[in-house]
């Protein structure tokens, strides 16, 4: 076994790590009487030849003695099947070389097809999926498998994989329609899926409650199965339509917090599914989140039992909902949880939320922050101007967490607190010297700490955030507008039209970025919310602003860095909309 091995040059070669010297190795250690030696080598194999789905020259040299040892090896064939199923599935250069080197052993694999161990039998069909065209000449060897198969989940496997090789549409449909009616219920699952995965939108309802009606009767899922990139499994495709998903969350699946990951104004119909599965206060920060975009303001009694947990975390967790949802009393929640555990993860969110959500109906919370000051919680007094200047002793000795909120209070913040915020700026903090120039309209200090930022490929948000004040730093800023990368030139865009007000060199690469942005994060907002005040849309952004004005389904990710916060795919669609109604007139 393993002859001719000894004869490749695989230090020429490379894998995941660098030259495949060591894969001769490995292969021999794969079949090592010692489980443990057995199990590395299998693990370094993988990580090596098929690393995170990236595939190399050694991976295709490998090929042939993959083969050989789940032929003959003494160890786990599975594996062999299941490496050679990642090698044929592979990204990389060597693609189409490792597939044809994979579509050249398999004719001396296809007896393990009716090997008497079904665990190798399952392996199979799935090497057979992965091998796209290259497995055409093996569909009879399928079908005939089909007939033969005793087993309902490799019989289900079966059909699946007929499904997606199978070139003549008709006769795939034809099978899986005759399928339905299968005594197995993961079979009438494989073949309502194979449906469902080509149905016209939205879903056919009575394919939906098949395949929801075997997902009753057998729960287990098909996502553990290393199917080709283009397979959608139940769940994936019933997220491909709103309504059916939401007959499956009635009928038991999990799918509540995917619908509202996925599209757009479902809180409402998933609330009710997010609150019967909470188990612990992550679940609740979930639910949170979603409340924003919930019509609240009356009593949530399931809400009680969380917020009487002896868990101090189930309870910060439970008075966010409230504030969320704007429950009767949300703020007093909100009050408790400052004194009774101040410093509890979330407590920090949940007297953000409470400002946010009630606005100058939240100074009680305020008026805890100055009694009871952490820095976490600060932030919240920018809210409050009047009650912030009246507060200044308090907030200079706070310095530097206070920083800024005294620089949001200008001039009103008094000598005191400029002296203060002079004296932190020397010592080094970047926020006490932005607050100092707000106070006092001198921008030196921030601008020469930002000037060497600058040097360094730094700053330029910061900077930006100075508007006119930092008009001295506009040539180094202006310079960003010439490096290669795009969210540099972006961000010196933004800056630049902050300072100046300028639009003819600031509007387009803001514009650009957007068209040319594949996904969307909170800090993009800036982009869009510049051409919003800008009143400008460069026709190239038109689509992507459109997308954002008007599409059901989600555009921009959530705020992973708050996860309570509101979706930030609504501000963005707020945003869309005001600059198409603005360009409009």
């Amino acid at each position: 076994m393993l002859e001719g091995i000894d004869d490749i040059d695989w230090a020429g070669l490379e894998h995941a790590y660098g030259p495949a010297d060591d894969v001769p190795d490995l292969l021999r250690a794969a079949q090592s009487a010692d489980e443990d030696e057995q199990e590395r080598a299998f693990e370094d194999l993988f990580s090596s030849l098929c690393h995170q789905g990236s595939i190399y020259s050694a991976t295709a040299a490998a090929v042939p003695f993959l083969a050989q040892l789940a032929l003959h090896g003494s160890g786990d064939r599975v594996r062999m099947l299941w490496l050679l199923g990642g090698a044929a599935d592979g990204n990389g250069r060597e693609y189409l070389q490792v597939r044809r080197a994979v579509a050249e052993v398999m004719p001396s694999l296809l007896g393990l097809a009716a090997d008497g161990e079904d665990a190798v039998r399952k392996a199979m069909v799935w090497l057979i999926s992965v091998c796209d065209d290259y497995a055409l000449p093996l569909l009879p060897l399928l079908r005939a498998r089909l007939d033969e198969e005793n087993d309902p989940g490799i019989r289900a496997d079966i059909v699946t994989a007929l499904g997606l090789l199978d070139p003549s549409d008709d006769a795939r449909t034809a099978r899986a329609r005759a399928l339905l009616a299968a005594p197995e219920p993961l079979v009438r699952r494989a073949a309502a899926v194979d449906l469902l995965r080509t149905a016209p939108l939205p879903l056919p309802v009575d394919l939906v409650d098949l395949a929801l009606d075997t997902y009753d009767g057998e729960p287990a899922l098909e996502a553990d199965a290393p199917w080709p990139e283009h397979y959608r499994s139940l769940d994936e495709r019933l997220l491909d339509d709103p309504d059916a998903a939401l007959r499956a969350v009635a009928r038991g699946m999990p799918l509540a917090s995917a619908i509202t990951r996925i599209w757009r104004d479902r809180e409402q119909d998933v609330l009710p599914w997010l609150v019967a599965s909470v188990e612990g206060p992550y679940d609740l920060r979930d639910i949170a989140r979603e409340a924003a975009a919930v019509d609240g303001g009356g009593p949530a009694p399931w809400l009680e039992v969380h917020l009487r947990s002896p868990q101090p975390q189930m309870r910060v967790a439970a008075t966010l909902v409230a504030v969320r949802l704007r429950v009767p009393d949300a703020l007093g929640l909100v009050l408790r949880l400052m004194d009774e555990v101040p410093g509890t993860e979330g407590v920090a969110d949940a007297v953000r939320a409470a400002v946010e959500v009630y606005g100058a109906a939240a100074e009680p919370v305020a008026l805890r922050v100055l009694a009871r000051p952490r820095s976490e919680w600060l932030g919240v007094l920018g809210d409050f101007p009047a009650l912030a200047a009246a507060s200044v002793d308090d907030l200079v000795r706070l310095l530097p967490h206070s920083a800024g909120v005294l620089g949001s209070l200008g001039a009103d913040a008094g000598p005191a607190a400029t002296r203060a915020l002079l004296g932190h700026a020397r010592k080094g903090s970047k926020e006490a010297a932005l607050a100092y120039a707000r106070v006092t309209a001198d921008p030196s200090v921030v601008v020469a700490a930002l000037r060497t930022d600058l040097a360094e490929g730094n700053g330029v948000h910061t900077a930006g955030e100075l508007g006119p004040l930092a008009a001295g730093l506009l040539p180094e800023i202006e310079a960003q507008l010439a490096r290669p990368w795009w969210h540099v030139q972006a961000a010196a865009a933004l800056a630049i039209w902050r300072i100046t007000g300028r639009t003819e060199d600031t509007a387009p690469v803001l514009a650009e970025r957007l068209a040319r942005t594949d996904r969307f994060a909170p800090h993009h907002l800036e982009w869009l919310r510049a051409l919003r005040d800008m009143a400008l849309l460069p026709d190239i952004a038109r689509p992507t602003v459109e997308r954002f004005a008007y599409s059901a389904r989600r555009v921009m990710s959530p705020d992973i860095l708050n996860g309570t916060a509101p979706h930030a795919d609504y501000e963005a669609r707020a945003l869309a909309r005001e600059l198409l109604a603005a360009v409009a007139h």
